[in-house]
């Protein structure tokens, strides 16, 4: 195998797909690419067994062949070298030589036949959305996802596809964040998936604000989509996510009314003194009045005041204070509404202006 490329578009390349290969790796072959040049393209492959990258990069091609050459030492080796530099790379006999004007390195290979492949979604229900809509979904909700629960279904984000309309959802049990998009999806069925917390954060690095699309496939237990020249490949989360729309609640007479960014700057204040392991906030709400109260086992203690829109009936009420924020940071708007039941109900957060995003947040005792 021989082909020669510049520097930026094997770098690019590279950087779409190096972030999926573990440091420290169960199968040696894993902590490589895979590099397949044909006549005037090199397709680079990257996998962790879970999730698959793929991506591509304009070449002219000596010698076509598949070889793996190690992932982090050769992005290393391309990042190292002048703006603009041309590379050539050859391999044969389990070496790799990497050669770019005077500079010249050798690596060893592994044979493209022992390199894994976790399979694709062909033939399952497809759809597409604008780059920007899905971006928007996962920044909107992802925060949300559990980390390493025992209830390995938590640990990802649900996609609710309809022809109509698209939903994203996470929790970890003590919160919830949904957000949806409302347009032509072009899904020929109603289906629930759920990504696993790794493919979601390397969708949300790949995806832009543009309003290219993105097709999107589901099926037979792996998640594929394409963008303009990189396939992303994963496997699903096989379990059963919560019932989502029975924990979002319905009605409520205590709605308060704020600008954003003063109650996340009080909260953030108030939060310095909050209990390092509970992060509790106490919210006091009477006509017009928003009070915070934090405290600590130090016997420490912050209070914030604000003037508020607050017609409801005189109400305290616990939270976690980062809960708090995480909601308000991803809800946007300058001003947000929190519909409150009672001081023993979960509140239902959202900007005043688009209820399209929608956060939950459990209270707690205090």
């Amino acid at each position: 195998m021989k082909f020669e490329t510049g520097r930026n578009q094997l770098l690019g390349a590279l950087q779409s797909v190096v972030n999926v290969v573990e440091r420290r790796q169960t199968l040696p072959v894993l902590a490589n690419v895979l590099l397949d040049a044909g006549q005037e393209e090199l397709i680079i492959t990257a996998t962790d067994l879970e999730l698959e990258l793929v991506s591509r990069a304009e070449v002219r091609t000596v010698q076509p062949g598949k070889i793996t050459i190690p992932a982090r030492k050769f992005y290393d080796i391309c990042r190292g070298l002048p703006e603009g530099a041309d590379i050539t790379v050859e391999a044969s006999d389990g070496k790799a030589i990497v050669k770019s004007g005077r500079s010249r390195f050798t690596l060893s290979t592994v044979s493209a036949s022992d390199f894994p492949q976790i399979g694709s979604a062909d033939g399952g229900t497809e759809f597409s959305l604008p780059q920007k809509a899905l971006k928007t979904l996962i920044e909107k909700t992802s925060f949300a996802m559990a980390a390493q629960d025992v209830r390995y279904y938590l640990n990802g984000l649900l996609l609710h596809v309809t022809a109509k309309r698209v939903r994203a959802v996470a929790t970890d049990g003590h919160r919830l964040a949904m957000s949806e998009f409302e347009g032509d999806t072009g899904a020929s069925e109603e289906m629930q998936v759920i990504l696993p917390r790794k493919a979601v954060l390397e969708l949300a690095r790949l995806l832009d604000d543009s309003d290219e699309v993105v097709q999107l496939r589901a099926g037979d237990g792996q998640f594929q989509a394409d963008l303009e020249a990189i396939r992303i490949t994963s496997k699903l989360i096989d379990g059963r996510f919560p019932d989502y729309e029975r924990v979002i609640p319905e009605g409520g007479e205590n709605i308060l009314s704020a600008d954003r960014d003063r109650v996340k700057q009080a909260l953030v204040r108030a939060s310095i003194l909050a209990n390092e392991k509970f992060r509790g906030v106490r919210l006091m709400l009477d006509k017009g009045k928003l009070k915070l109260q934090t405290n600590n086992p130090e016997h420490e203690e912050a209070e914030e005041e604000l003037d508020v829109d607050y017609n409801g009936t005189a109400m305290e009420i616990g939270f976690n204070v980062n809960y708090l924020l995480d909601a308000l940071n991803a809800s946007g708007g300058e001003t947000f509404m929190l519909t409150l039941k009672s001081s023993d109900a979960s509140g239902l957060l959202h900007a005043s202006e688009n209820a399209s995003s929608k956060y939950v947040v459990m209270p707690m005792r205090l």
